[in-house]
């Protein structure tokens, strides 16, 4: 539950009230350690789940604060005895993973433990395994029959050698049937422009090593960037990627570029570059083109422009051959997790549909930091909606405070609820639904 009360400057810590808040802030004390179990008869729980009532659902939606001040929680993993992987973007106590485990059911955290010693974004359970991400690589840690990690400590590494170059760096994962692994490896520049020129690089070199997404066999080890295959390029950087079982097919969701009035104010006003260019989904199959850093999305006109730095005016078409994207958001809202949900615990429309946590805000619209949903029916995507709203805290218009919550990963639970993380302030929404 948010606190109508704000600090003056932007900490990463969420705001403490008294009553219910109050109880969670004094379980939050307790996750100064890398490795805790509360033991006894009646194990009592590191957190006390607290209902977060300001976050805005559907009727029959609610949603729980399950944990907060984790760190700069990432993805998400569950697995199928609950046991829940979160990654970090940054170390904590010098680890970057977070095991959250319920050992009695009573729906509180009771365990948890820290471990891998490198920061990153990408995580996932498939097969047996624990995948997870560095900024340069992947890993996995098997799994035992109970779905528990065998050795904490020797995780195989899986892939090396991707490009970090401190921008944008983040390696998000997903895994299909088959036995391959999707790597997002996201461009460190934002239009790929020559230096000191407004021109872009022609043809832009950035893709060869990053701009795209690129796939590597789960179960080998010790693959090099070399040992991959571009599966799709010109995706400037794919923070939000998943392999839909339903339809056989990896989609990711994609950062815009960011402003155009800075370098052609000729043809660009600052509501353009408030307003565009779009955020997109796309569906990729091997050897696609999403156009980037030659071509952007215009959701206004529905068209691909040609982009300012290769002789584009906000006019000129562009992309011929670039992959049109399924579902076009408004600019600059960052979707950085994408989920399609398989579960039974929502209402059958939700089902096979894909969930995208967004992560910032369009300054022009006064909306973000919230989970939209978009429906599927027969593969084909409808109109996209707002599901969970008010992650802020505030009000996005005439805020009277600091963001509270920025959406970063989402997770589905083996009971079907779904799970939100926020790497403002380290915490672990669960949402879920309720017949009345």
């Amino acid at each position: 539950m948010f606190s109508p009360n704000f600090n003056d400057c932007m900490q990463r810590k969420l705001i403490r009230s008294t009553g219910a808040l109050a109880m969670l802030a004094a379980a939050t004390a307790l996750f100064g350690y890398r490795n805790e179990t509360v033991e006894g008869p009646s194990k009592k729980p590191l957190y006390a789940p607290i209902e977060a009532k300001d976050v805005k659902l559907p009727a029959g939606f609610s949603a729980t604060v399950l944990a907060t001040d984790l760190g700069a929680t990432r993805h998400m993993a569950v697995g199928k005895n609950g046991d829940m992987y979160v990654k970090l973007s940054k170390l904590k106590d010098g680890k970057g993973i977070y095991l959250l485990r319920d050992t009695n059911g009573d729906g509180a955290i009771d365990e948890q433990k820290l471990f891998g010693d490198y920061p990153g974004t990408g995580i996932a359970i498939k097969n047996g395994y624990l995948y997870s991400s560095s900024n340069k690589g992947v890993f996995r840690y098997k799994l035992n029959e109970k779905d528990e990690i065998i050795d904490f400590d020797k995780p195989e590494n899986i892939v090396s050698g991707l490009a970090d170059h401190g921008r944008d760096n983040a390696k998000p994962i997903t895994l299909d049937n088959n036995g391959n692994i999707y790597v997002t490896v996201g461009s460190y520049n934002d239009n790929c422009r020559e230096a000191g020129s407004a021109k872009g690089m022609s043809p832009c070199t950035i893709l060869d090593s990053a701009g795209g997404i690129w796939r590597f066999k789960a179960g080998q080890q010790n693959q090099q960037f070399a040992d991959g295959t571009r599966y799709a390029t010109g995706v400037k950087n794919a923070v939000g990627i998943d392999w839909d079982n339903k339809t056989n097919a990896l989609y990711a969701t994609s950062h815009g570029r960011g402003k155009f009035d800075d370098m052609y104010p000729q043809y660009y006003t600052p509501k353009h570059s408030a307003e565009l260019p779009s955020e997109t989904l796309y569906r990729l199959k091997e050897g696609d083109d999403a156009g980037w850093p030659y071509i952007y999305y215009d959701h206004f006109q529905h068209k691909k422009m040609l982009a300012p730095e290769y002789g584009g005016d906000g006019k000129k078409t562009g992309g011929e051959k670039a992959v049109d994207p399924l579902v076009a958001f408004p600019a600059h809202l960052g979707p950085n997790a994408l989920i399609f949900y398989t579960g039974n615990m929502f209402p059958a429309r939700y089902r096979n549909g894909a969930f995208i946590a967004f992560h910032s805000q369009s300054a022009e619209l006064k909306k973000g930091y919230l989970v939209a949903f978009v429906p599927f029916v027969n593969g084909k995507p409808g109109k996209w909606e707002i599901f969970a709203d008010n992650f802020a805290g505030t009000d996005l218009v005439k805020p009277t405070g600091p963001i509270q919550h920025r959406p970063c990963g989402l997770a589905q639970g083996p009971d079907g609820a779904l799970y939100v993380t926020d790497d403002l302030n380290g915490t672990i929404f669960k949402i879920a639904y309720k017949k009345k």
